[in-house]
Protein backbone atom coordinates (compact mmCIF):
# COMPACT_ATOMS: atom_id res chain seq x y z
CA UNK A 1 0.00 0.00 0.00
CA UNK A 2 1.05 3.57 -0.33
CA UNK A 3 0.30 7.18 1.06
CA UNK A 4 -2.46 7.09 -1.49
CA UNK A 5 -4.13 4.02 -0.85
CA UNK A 6 -3.93 3.94 3.18
CA UNK A 7 -6.81 5.54 4.87
CA UNK A 8 -6.26 6.86 8.02
CA UNK A 9 -10.36 7.62 8.49
CA UNK A 10 -13.42 6.60 7.46
CA UNK A 11 -16.92 7.41 7.74
CA UNK A 12 -19.96 5.69 7.12
CA UNK A 13 -23.16 7.45 7.08
CA UNK A 14 -25.25 4.86 6.37
CA UNK A 15 -27.77 6.03 3.91
CA UNK A 16 -26.08 9.11 2.83
CA UNK A 17 -22.37 8.60 2.00
CA UNK A 18 -18.62 7.11 2.65
CA UNK A 19 -15.94 9.34 3.44
CA UNK A 20 -12.11 8.37 3.39
CA UNK A 21 -9.17 10.35 4.36
CA UNK A 22 -6.04 9.13 2.58
CA UNK A 23 -2.61 8.91 4.21
CA UNK A 24 -1.56 11.64 1.19
CA UNK A 25 -3.93 14.03 3.06
CA UNK A 26 -6.47 13.44 0.24
CA UNK A 27 -10.29 12.77 1.19
CA UNK A 28 -12.49 11.43 -1.00
CA UNK A 29 -16.92 11.17 -0.74
CA UNK A 30 -18.58 8.09 -2.56
CA UNK A 31 -22.53 8.86 -2.34
CA UNK A 32 -24.00 5.59 -1.45
CA UNK A 33 -25.52 5.37 -4.66
CA UNK A 34 -22.77 5.27 -6.28
CA UNK A 35 -20.75 3.18 -4.03
CA UNK A 36 -23.24 0.29 -4.60
CA UNK A 37 -23.40 1.03 -8.12
CA UNK A 38 -19.59 0.30 -8.35
CA UNK A 39 -19.50 -3.13 -6.17
CA UNK A 40 -16.53 -4.85 -7.13
CA UNK A 41 -17.89 -8.83 -6.70
CA UNK A 42 -17.94 -10.64 -9.71
CA UNK A 43 -21.61 -10.37 -10.63
CA UNK A 44 -21.86 -6.85 -10.66
CA UNK A 45 -18.94 -6.14 -12.42
CA UNK A 46 -20.13 -8.37 -15.05
CA UNK A 47 -23.04 -6.64 -15.38
CA UNK A 48 -21.86 -3.46 -15.79
CA UNK A 49 -19.48 -4.67 -18.32
CA UNK A 50 -22.29 -6.18 -20.34
CA UNK A 51 -23.98 -2.66 -19.93
CA UNK A 52 -21.31 -0.88 -21.03
CA UNK A 53 -21.00 -3.45 -24.01
CA UNK A 54 -24.33 -2.95 -25.06
CA UNK A 55 -24.07 0.88 -24.56
CA UNK A 56 -27.56 1.31 -22.58
CA UNK A 57 -27.55 4.43 -21.28
CA UNK A 58 -28.63 4.59 -18.17
CA UNK A 59 -27.98 7.14 -15.41
CA UNK A 60 -27.61 4.22 -12.61
CA UNK A 61 -26.53 0.64 -13.74
CA UNK A 62 -29.03 -1.97 -12.93
CA UNK A 63 -27.36 -4.10 -10.22
CA UNK A 64 -28.67 -7.46 -8.96
CA UNK A 65 -30.23 -6.96 -5.29
CA UNK A 66 -33.52 -5.97 -3.60
CA UNK A 67 -34.94 -2.49 -4.55
CA UNK A 68 -37.63 -2.91 -2.38
CA UNK A 69 -36.69 -0.52 0.10
CA UNK A 70 -34.43 2.46 -0.14
CA UNK A 71 -30.76 1.85 -0.69
CA UNK A 72 -28.12 2.32 2.53
CA UNK A 73 -25.18 0.61 3.56
CA UNK A 74 -26.29 -1.50 6.80
CA UNK A 75 -22.98 -2.38 8.02
CA UNK A 76 -19.25 -2.45 7.13
CA UNK A 77 -16.18 -4.34 8.12
CA UNK A 78 -12.60 -4.06 7.36
CA UNK A 79 -11.14 -7.71 5.71
CA UNK A 80 -7.92 -7.68 6.73
CA UNK A 81 -5.47 -4.43 6.35
CA UNK A 82 -6.33 -4.03 2.76
CA UNK A 83 -9.95 -3.41 2.13
CA UNK A 84 -13.64 -2.71 3.05
CA UNK A 85 -16.97 -5.13 2.84
CA UNK A 86 -20.22 -3.56 2.79
CA UNK A 87 -23.55 -5.38 3.70
CA UNK A 88 -26.27 -3.32 1.44
CA UNK A 89 -29.98 -3.13 2.25
CA UNK A 90 -30.63 -4.81 -0.89
CA UNK A 91 -29.72 -8.13 0.29
CA UNK A 92 -26.19 -7.55 -1.29
CA UNK A 93 -22.81 -8.01 1.05
CA UNK A 94 -20.16 -10.24 -1.66
CA UNK A 95 -18.60 -7.15 -3.07
CA UNK A 96 -14.68 -6.28 -0.93
CA UNK A 97 -14.12 -2.87 -2.23
CA UNK A 98 -9.65 -3.20 -1.33
CA UNK A 99 -8.57 0.40 -0.59
CA UNK A 100 -6.33 0.79 -4.05
CA UNK A 101 -10.36 0.08 -5.90
CA UNK A 102 -11.66 2.96 -3.49
CA UNK A 103 -8.79 5.09 -4.31
CA UNK A 104 -9.34 4.37 -8.28
CA UNK A 105 -13.02 4.87 -8.58
CA UNK A 106 -12.91 8.51 -6.33
CA UNK A 107 -15.46 10.21 -7.38
CA UNK A 108 -13.78 13.47 -7.70
CA UNK A 109 -10.97 12.20 -9.82
CA UNK A 110 -8.29 11.83 -7.74
CA UNK A 111 -7.39 8.28 -7.98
Amino acid sequence: MTLATTPTRLNLKKDEKLEVTWQDGHTCTYPISYLRSMCPCAVCKTVREEQQQAKKKTLLPILPGNYATPLAALSAELVGNYALRIDWSDNHGSGIYSFDYLRGICPDGHA
